[in-house]
């Protein structure tokens, strides 16, 4: 009997690093490397993720048939010179920081992994290369449930391109078109983000959550000075506007003044400008997006669309997209950033260097499993590793732990949930989750503040069950992996309170209007980013959801990341338990066990904790 057929794919050494594992062509283990590092955005070779993925899938030391990294760094290396020889020596600064790392490192990432997998215990296998867009590409279209698709990548920069447009079909993925370096849809939005004050790479997700609170009094002006949008989706910017070529930041003198004086500094308070600004740049963007969409239809001529790169995470433009009707279906990467990479990455091991066939898509089944395939816990061992603590807690099974759950929850507490395999991406599905009731007005602001140390006007997203999605939200498809927003249900909003005008300067008291039924997971202008909980792919929370609204007449509860704020989500019972004593959580679920707060023992840690986390 043939041993199995491994493919390890290795994203790494810009952000977000992480592996995943195909045996036999299936997707059996993915993770990031943040979440074994507790570095948030760790870019280190993902020893950890790559030893664990490994071990889960039962390679042996000679087991592994390929490695495949997630871009070409040679091809990467080249336009960086390139681009440091066009803007000559005003670009310094930028090249005396980035080469040497180059030289030490990033030249060498053969032999980086070589190493990485020898000090595992692991042989030597082979090391191919793949395009950054195509890993993107690859990663959207191999695990979706189309069996042709259009595909559309757009991030900041792989090695020259910035978006792509492609097409899937069977065992192949091939790009027809795309848009290059330095003119780039993801950079100009993370100019924005480093202008109003957020950190690149991290923030963004900021940016497009305050764009609600604006009004996009700027978009003019990108369209007018920034931004060339054709009508074929391509678009040129306007460099001069800009210093990510030669400088050390995102945007210059002439930018700023553009926009009314220098960029907001980091953790001051946020004004009506940097709102507007907000909201003008993700109007802009959801034009590129549908632009770019209605291309990639006119040149595929597919009716089905598949998205990955940075910016296919950007919920509200995706969900633009899914109402204006461009295509009859959209299937997004649930890791559609770099680490995503990692699943792309393999997949063309599979397909394209060792020249296997995709077998035919399931009928509206994701190849991702739920996106939850990383570490579990057996909720035996984790009994064992409270009683050795000598922790208190409860253990309940079945409905008995569901309704406890919910009852907790509808009196008002904050619970953290940690069951099953962990999620792989940016996004909390519910196996590492923190959930809370949503009809509560106040608990957003509750939650951000004490819960996950974080800036106040941050929404929070609703699990729902996935057959009563409609009653509460205008969601004409399935969103299992929370990457599409939609309006909440017209007749469950406050239509007066969305209407009313506000102080952007009181965003604490904006924030706690009861908008709607669900308040708590009620953007300020109506929307909400959406998880659709099925019973199928995610029973445990199903069944939760389940006795909640048996106890209230509420199918939703509010579902966030089990972590804090600059934090990896969690990983292990450990970590959990660590995130529920430094916080103003009320109950931490482990498996099958049930832990109350005020039954702990003290937890000897004083406030300096914070200061492990860098802040994002």
């Amino acid at each position: 009997m043939s041993r199995p057929t491994h493919v390890l794919g290795i994203s790494a050494f810009f952000h977000d690093s992480a592996a995943a594992l195909l045996r036999d062509g299936e997707l059996v283990a993915a993770a990031q490397e943040e979440r074994f590092s507790r570095v948030k955005h760790d870019a280190r070779l993902p020893v950890h993720a790559i030893d664990w993925c490994l071990h889960h899938g039962g390679v042996g030391r000679d087991g592994i048939d390929a490695v495949v990294f997630y871009e070409k760094p040679l091809t990467t290396f080249v336009r960086l010179l390139r681009t440091y020889m066009k803007v000559g020596v005003r670009g310094f600064p930028s090249f005396r920081r980035a080469i040497p790392l180059w030289m030490r490192q990033k030249l060498w990432i053969p032999f980086e992994i070589e190493n990485g997998l020898r000090s595992l215990g692991y042989g030597s296998p082979k090391v191919w290369f793949t395009e950054h867009h195509e890993s993107h590409a690859a990663s959207a279209f191999h695990p979706s449930p189309f069996e042709s698709a259009a595909i559309l990548t757009f991030d900041g920069v792989g090695e020259w391109a910035t978006s792509s447009i492609g097409r899937g079909e069977g065992a192949e993925v091939t790009l027809l078109e795309q848009l290059d370096y330095p003119h780039s849809l993801g950079m100009l939005y993370s100019a924005f983000t480093y202008f109003c004050g957020f950190r690149v790479n991290s923030g963004e997700y900021k940016l497009m959550g305050l764009a609600p609170y604006g009004t996009p009094r700027y978009a003019d002006t990108i369209r007018g000075e920034l931004l060339d949008l054709r009508d074929d989706g391509s678009f040129t910017l306007n460099l001069s506007y800009f210093d990510y070529l030669r400088g050390l930041t995102m945007t210059n003198e002439r930018f700023a003044d553009l926009f009314g004086g220098p960029p907001r500094r980091p953790e001051t308070e946020l004004t009506e400008r940097e709102m507007d600004l907000a909201a003008s740049v993700q109007a802009v963007t959801e034009e590129v997006v549908l632009s770019m969409a209605r291309r990639a239809r006119e040149r595929t001529g597919e009716r089905r669309a598949c998205l990955a790169g940075g910016v296919a995470l950007n919920c509200v433009a995706n969900g633009v997209l899914e109402r204006a009707g461009v295509f009859d279906e959209l299937w997004i990467q649930p890791a559609a950033g770099d680490a995503g990479g990692a699943i792309g990455a393999a997949y063309l091991g599979w397909h394209r260097m060792l020249g296997n066939d995709r077998p035919p898509p399931v009928h509206g089944r994701d190849a991702m499993g739920g996106a939850y395939l990383g570490p579990s816990f057996d909720s035996d061992e984790i009994g064992a590793w409270l009683d050795e603590a000598a922790l208190p807690y409860d253990t309940l099974r079945g409905t008995d732990r569901a309704d406890a759950i919910a009852a907790a929850v509808a009196e008002g507490k904050v619970v953290g949930l940690f069951q099953g395999a962990m999620e792989f991406g940016p996004r909390a599905l519910g196996h590492r989750s923190i959930v809370a009731d949503p009809r509560s007005p106040d608990m957003q602001s509750t939650m951000n503040l004490k819960i996950k140390y974080r800036e106040s006007f941050r929404p929070f997203a609703p699990a729902v069950l996935e057959d009563r999605a409609d009653e509460w939200f205008e969601l004409a498809t399935p969103s299992p992996y929370m990457l599409l927003v939609a309006p909440v249900a017209h007749e469950r909003v406050d239509t007066a309170t969305l209407t009313r005008s506000h102080d952007p300067a009181d965003l604490r008291t904006w924030v706690n209007e009861r908008r709607s039924d669900i308040p708590a997971v009620t953007h300020v202008d109506g929307s909400a980013r959406v998880q659709t909980v099925a019973p199928d792919r995610n029973p445990r929370l199903h069944e939760i959801l389940t006795a909640f609204e048996a106890r209230t007449g509420c199918g939703v509860l509010i579902n966030t990341s089990f972590n804090v704020r600059g934090e990896p989500i969690v990983c292990t019972p450990d970590d959990a338990y660590r995130c529920f004593m430094r916080t103003g959580m009320d109950m931490l679920v482990l498996e099958d066990h049930i832990l109350h707060k005020d039954a702990q023992p003290p937890w000897p840690e004083d406030d300096a904790w914070h200061e492990e986390f860098v802040l994002d």
